[in-house]
């Protein structure tokens, strides 16, 4: 029961709740009028501002700009702060503890009950913080939030509160001494199976499946017999066999019996939030759980609060442009700040629908992305969230990482060799491969060089954000010394020859200035010249050898300004360190922290940036390196240049992978669903895993395991190629998708090779799908991200989703919402100038080949994921080879049939998997 206190909702605002063929709109008094969406959108924008349940999205569904509304997701964020719900009207009722409601009148109720729980939890005498509370709400209001009146009259706080900001209330850190060598105990498989047993609990169901899995996991946590070879493991644990627990059981034995820390490495966001709540079984104390597991990620990941200070000043000044609405962004984000477990922006307890609703407020630049930091010189050094989880992980039983930070580390070679990981398990070891592609490629490209004058320079127009520059961030530290000073205005002066705000266009306009621009334009005329167009979508890219006339010469001159950027940059590190060593007595810890940071950083870019750039500079005029694929490229997004540049890959990226992380580890687990390829010789299936995840590249052969999925794939499953599709035809493929979405009820996932493809067949089947009564997501078109989707889609049990291929590793939903996969397509790498020269390195086709079985082997994965669920494969193109089909599980009988009968085989199929109790859900309608 609401007390007196809160005020009840603004002035008895109505509802607004939009679905797939119309809207509700629920009046002040509760009466309800169905609505088509034109009329619904008039209603919104003309009178008081409705109740709506994430506004940006309403707008995107009515077809109408942005409206003034009381978005219930706001009331959220700023009441139940750091937590999350479903951006609906029924994952706010879920969240709330209302009874699912059932159509869109009853979603409507609902909403509005929603929000009056909501703000009876401000009005509650327990209600923690409130005097921040309300002075948050106090400043949003004065920038003109909805909530405002309303919150401060639910929480009953005088006005004249005092006020703190966010920040202000974080704990610091405090460093602690170096953590001790671990020791070096193995872990017998008989350790690993009794602490399994005891994760699951005594009334766990059997599964003879997970406790093999955990007994071959523990060979990769016992001691190295010789240098530089690791004990690595790969094992197999088809979906099904519970790999997440099966290795955190002999990881935590090994802990408790060495004392060290062992690093969880995953590849998507949706995996690290799952094993950390895995997790929870060994650590069901959330205290100690603290204590003993970190989630870390890059440091792009992480609020940065002097970011977010500045931009909190620049929303208190009126008179900046541009800064009108960020209050109400601001202010759900300091609510957020005060609360948050870590900082983390990326995928920890930070909403991703909240991004949208900051606004005009770009969240993305609120996290260091250009290494600016100034590190002890910034006011929050000692509440930073990146320097007190890094500190964290130090002491941690467990960290729970990314393959990206853990190949950014190796790949800097720096940091204390006492705090590098040591005791590896690597999760979705499948996408090593990529991750190290991405870790050890170098691009000269105008992007790049450009991030590196603005990483010098810093600004040098005027424009909103924080880019100090060198001299801002090391500039005190050389005052007084005339080398160091020499050094930083030398290097300085040298970074004009990289590109300045601009370069683009003038590019465009063959005007290019500075050296650095000059090499560009010769670049693009190359790609232009030589190039085909491979479509729309895709960008230009042409071979980096034979050179156009006079490019060489722009190579050398270039090459020439990066030797004179580089001798300076070189200087003044030296001179960094020469404090360090000279003043060793006098100088204080922050000071040094200053010192230290500032030379790494230059050594960072000086040898990961700029000496690359020169040895490829230099390459041109060389015969080309086997080891790697050089090509130039135009970017394009959205059909207009975006960059254009000179890129270098491993062909083998494995091969610097295995070097930089394998080979100094103690043990790894490289572990995944999908490790082997299934052409049918099981040997070569292995030495292609070998092959793909570094482990070829070690002295010592690596151990095998692979344990079956438990399920039963003939009976629970069901495949299909439809043969009378033209793939090429958009109005075939689109006319297939809402023809199957339809006979599966909705829980149907379409998986796209190309965005713009994704773009043009959403476009044909929104409306019949909402005339049909299904809910359609996209990727690239709703403007959430993938996970908020993927949020939506799970709990939306009849809903379609659209996404790129690599989303089909981020689905892992239940059974009975998703039970249909579609791909447009046969997911054949793209035939770029890099594949070619891996096709030449490891076998042509079969590479080809093999690349396309395992992704639909991480495809098909996603349909059964419990004993229970049933689902559908369907893919549209006919011309998919049969050699390919062995990708999927022994008993799956791929059936190559016409459009209706695969529409009509897969109603059947989910309605008798629906009536005998299997596939949970499976062929139910969808909402009215």
């Amino acid at each position: 029961m609401l007390t007196a206190r809160t005020g009840g909702l603004p002035a008895k605002a109505p509802v607004l709740v939009a679905g797939p063929r119309g809207a509700v709109w629920l009046d002040g008094e509760g009466a309800a009028a169905a609505l088509p969406l034109p009329e619904a959108a008039a209603r919104a924008r003309a009178g008081r501002p409705p109740l709506v349940c994430h506004a940006p999205a309403m707008a995107r569904r009515l077809g109408c700009p942005p409206f003034r509304a009381l978005d219930a997701l706001e009331l959220f964020a700023f009441v139940r702060p750091a937590r999350f719900c479903v951006p609906t009207p029924r994952g706010l009722a879920a969240a709330a503890g209302l009874d699912e409601p059932r159509g869109l009148a009853a979603e409507a109720a609902a909403l509005r009950e929603s929000a009056l729980t909501l703000l009876a939890e401000l009005a509650r005498a327990d209600y923690p913080d409130p005097e921040d509370a309300a002075a948050a709400a106090r400043r949003m209001a004065d920038h003109g939030w909805t909530w405002g009146a309303a919150a401060l009259a639910a929480l009953g706080v005088s006005a004249a509160a005092p006020r703190r900001e966010a920040w202000e209330r974080l704990p610091e850190w405090s460093d602690r001494a170096p953590a001790p060598p671990p020791g070096q105990y193995p872990v017998e498989p008989a350790e690993a199976r009794a602490r399994l047993a005891a994760l699951l609990g005594a009334g766990a169901e059997p599964r003879p499946q997970q406790a093999d899995y955990a007994s071959a996991a523990s060979a990769a946590f016992g001691p190295r017999e010789r240098e530089d070879e690791p004990r690595v493991v790969l094992a197999e644990a088809g979906t099904g066999v519970g790999k997440t627990l099966g290795y955190v059981a002999p990881a935590s034995v090994w802990v408790d019996k060495n004392e060290g820390t062992v690093w969880i490495s995953t590849y998507s966001k949706n995996l690290q939030r799952q094993i950390d709540r895995e997790l929870d079984r060994l650590y069901p104390d959330p205290a100690e759980k603290r204590r003993k597991v970190v989630v870390r990620k890059g440091r792009e990941n992480y609020l940065c609060l002097l970011n977010f200070e500045e931009a909190a000043g620049r929303a208190g000044d009126r008179s900046l442009p541009g800064v009108g609405g960020a209050g109400t962004g601001l202010g759900l984000l300091a609510r957020w700040v005060a609360h948050t477990r870590d900082g983390d922006m990326g995928g920890g307890d930070f909403p991703g629908w909240l991004a949208e609703l900051a606004g005009p407020l770009r969240v993305g630049a609120l996290t260091d992305r250009r290494g600016e930091c100034v590190y002890s010189a910034c006011p929050h050094w000692r509440r930073c969230f990146v320097e007190r989880t890094a500190r964290r992980a130090r002491h941690a039983d467990m960290t729970i990482a990314n393959h990206a930070l853990v190949l950014a580390l190796a790949a800097a070679g720096e940091g204390d060799p006492n705090h590098a990981p040591r005791r590896l398990v690597f999760d979705e070891g499948h996408h090593l491969f990529d991750a190290a592609d991405g870790a050890f490629a170098v691009h000269l490209s105008g992007r790049e060089t450009r991030e590196l004058r603005r990483w010098l320079r810093g600004a040098e127009e005027a424009r909103r954000g924080r880019a100090r520059g060198l001299r801002g961030r090391v500039g005190d530290l050389a005052e007084g010394r005339e080398a160091a000073e020499e050094a930083l205005a030398a290097a300085l002066d040298a970074a004009r020859s990289l590109p300045s705000d601009g370069w683009l266009a003038r590019l465009a306009e063959g005007r290019p200035r500075g050296a650095c621009e000059a090499f560009l334009a010769h670049v693009r005329r190359q790609v232009a010249a030589r190039a085909r167009d491979p479509g729309p979508g895709f960008g230009l890219e042409a071979d980096a050898r034979p050179p156009v006339d006079g490019l060489l010469d722009a190579a050398a001159a270039l090459d020439s300004a990066l030797a004179d950027l580089a001798a300076p940059m070189a200087a003044l590190e030296a001179a960094l360190a020469k404090r360090l060593e000279d003043e060793s007595d006098r100088l204080d810890a922050p000071l040094r922290i200053r010192l230290d940071a500032g030379a790494r950083a230059l050594r960072r870019r000086r040898l990961d940036l700029v000496a690359p750039w020169r040895a490829m500079l230099k390459s041109l005029a060389a015969e080309p390196v086997e080891a790697f694929a050089d090509w130039f490229a135009v970017a394009r997004r959205d059909g207009r240049d975006a960059d254009v540049g000179m890129y270098r890959h491993w062909v083998d990226p494995t091969e610097p992978f295995a070097g930089a992380v394998l080979r100094p580890a103690a043990g790894a687990l490289i572990t995944s669903a999908t490790l082997r390829d299934a052409a049918g010789d099981t040997e070569a299936d292995w030495r292609a895993a070998e092959r793909r995840t570094g482990a070829d590249h070690l002295a010592a052969p690596a151990l095998r395991a692979a344990v079956p999925s438990p399920f039963d794939y003939a009976a629970q499953t069901r495949a299909f190629v439809v043969t009378d599709v033209d793939r090429d035809d958009p109005g075939q493929v689109a006319g297939a998708y809402r023809a199957l979405f339809a006979a599966a009820g909705g829980g149907a996932l379409g998986l796209f090779t190309a965005v713009w493809r994704l773009r043009r067949i959403h476009a044909r089947i929104a409306k019949p799908l909402d005339e049909a009564g299904l809910l359609l997501l996209a990727q690239h078109v709703d403007g959430l991200d993938a996970s908020t989707l993927v949020d939506i889609f799970r709990a939306e049990r009849n809903a379609c989703l659209l996404g790129a291929d690599a989303l089909r590793d981020g689905v892992d939903v239940p059974g009975d919402s998703l039970r249909l996969i579609v791909f447009d397509r046969v997911p054949w790498p793209r035939p770029d100038i890099l594949h070619r020269a891996r096709r030449k390195r490891f076998g042509g086709r079969a590479w080809d080949d093999m690349t396309v079985r395992l992704r639909l082997r991480q495809a098909f994965g996603r349909l059964v994921r419990r004993a229970g669920d049933a689902g559908v494969f369907v893919m549209l193109d006919s011309a998919t080879p049969t050699r390919l089909l062995g990708a999927f599980p022994d008993g799956v009988a791929v059936a190559r049939v016409g459009l209706a009968e695969a529409a009509a085989a897969t109603r059947a199929f989910l309605a008798a998997s629906s009536d005998s109790g299997q596939g949970g859900g499976c062929g139910r309608r969808g909402r009215s």
